[in-house]
């Protein structure tokens, strides 16, 4: 039998780029320049990710400002001063606020698909962020002119195209990147905040096919980033539960840095739709040391004992990189637990 496994999307950018970006933000490099040192870095990122042997890859999101806010770079109706996100280690990360409408995204995740194509000789998958993320750039008092529920049939509109290019463009899958959804019950524990961005996201899934859904799937994680978290702390049973109501055919599941896996895969077994394909964590970004592959194929082995092996697959925790400044994690070491990834999967496969 064969087990899929997927990288989740990012990979740490070379350090000539995260130079270059401090460089184009600060007006010393023009867009030409930088658009060179990212296709240079795009290239290496699926050379580098092709000699895994991973079956499936992504564009390491090498072009992404961050996984996060792609949509947005260039919207001119932003002021800085929006959510704040923070980490256990007490450092943040901010989302602009939206100051005027209407809303319409500025890039769509199609434009990196199209370009990693043109390099890679493997299918390539292309993450999106989720709606309900992007529904947090929303002041917290109505804008003039704009309400919100105007706002939200606008993002609702967006995020579906954002979906929608990446298929029509050939992507052999869509992932959303829900990180939101398990910090939400930081800020919520009723629950009411995460069933309201799983609602939202489902208005955006439903106007996709059965087939189409297929093809999609959703990644939730206790968001990394600089070597923290912002939400590992919140029980997986409050979340999970929910999670699953999503109408995706692929949920991909942070699971390697999780105190009890084997509690959260009985949360998974019991609460996952029968059509559904679970891909589980087995490789922890924020760990600096490399799994071995053998480690990768005990954490598949356990997985199948709560899950039929024919739903289940394999994938990181989480982006090694989601912002591009973040250089916490190597380059080497990011390919190096990919490759422990891939082969630990394929001797799990061996072993059932």
């Amino acid at each position: 039998m064969t087990i899929p496994t997927e990288p989740i999307g990012s990979i740490p950018r070379p350090g000539y780029l995260v130079e270059a970006l401090g460089e184009h933000a600060a007006g010393r490099l023009d867009a030409d320049g930088l658009g060179e040192l990212h296709e240079k870095a795009l290239v290496d990122t699926i050379k580098r990710l092709e000699e895994t042997g991973s079956p499936v890859i992504t564009d390491g999101e090498q072009g992404k400002p961050s996984f996060a806010t792609y949509p947005l770079a260039g919207l001119t109706s932003l002021a800085p001063d929006g959510v704040v996100i923070p980490f256990a280690d007490g450092h943040t990360r901010q989302l602009p606020r939206l100051t005027a409408g209407p809303f319409r995204y500025q890039a769509y995740a199609d434009s990196y698909l199209r370009e990693a194509k043109k390099y890679a000789t493997k299918p390539v998958k292309q993450a999106v962020i989720a709606a309900s993320a992007i529904s947090l750039v929303y002041p917290g008092e109505e804008l003039a002119g704009y309400d919100k529920e105007q706002f939200i049939a606008d993002l609702v509109n967006e995020a579906e195209a954002d979906i929608r290019r990446s298929l029509d463009a050939g992507a052999d899958s869509v992932q959303i990147d829900f990180t939101e959804a398990r910090l939400s019950l930081k800020l919520d524990p009723s629950g009411g905040l995460l069933q309201s961005f799983v609602d939202l996201n489902n208005a955006v899934l439903d106007r996709f096919s059965d087939e189409e859904r297929k093809k999609i799937g959703v990644h939730t994680c206790p968001g990394g980033d600089q070597d923290s978290v912002h939400s590992l702390d919140v029980d997986y049973a409050g979340l999970l539960p929910t999670l699953f109501q999503l109408k995706v055919g692929n949920v991909y599941v942070q699971l390697a840095s999780e105190a009890d896996p084997e509690r959260a895969l009985r949360v998974i077994a019991e609460h996952a739709g029968p059509d559904q394909r679970v891909f589980v964590g087995v490789t922890d970004p924020i760990d600096p040391r490399v799994e071995t592959a053998e480690e990768v194929r005990d954490r598949v082995l356990q997985a199948a004992r709560y899950l039929p092996p024919e739903r289940l697959g394999t994938c990181d925790d989480c982006g090694f990189s989601p912002f591009a400044d973040d250089t916490s994690t190597s380059r080497d070491i990011a390919f190096a637990k990919i490759a422990a990834r891939v082969e630990g999967t394929r001797l799990a496969a061996e072993a059932l």
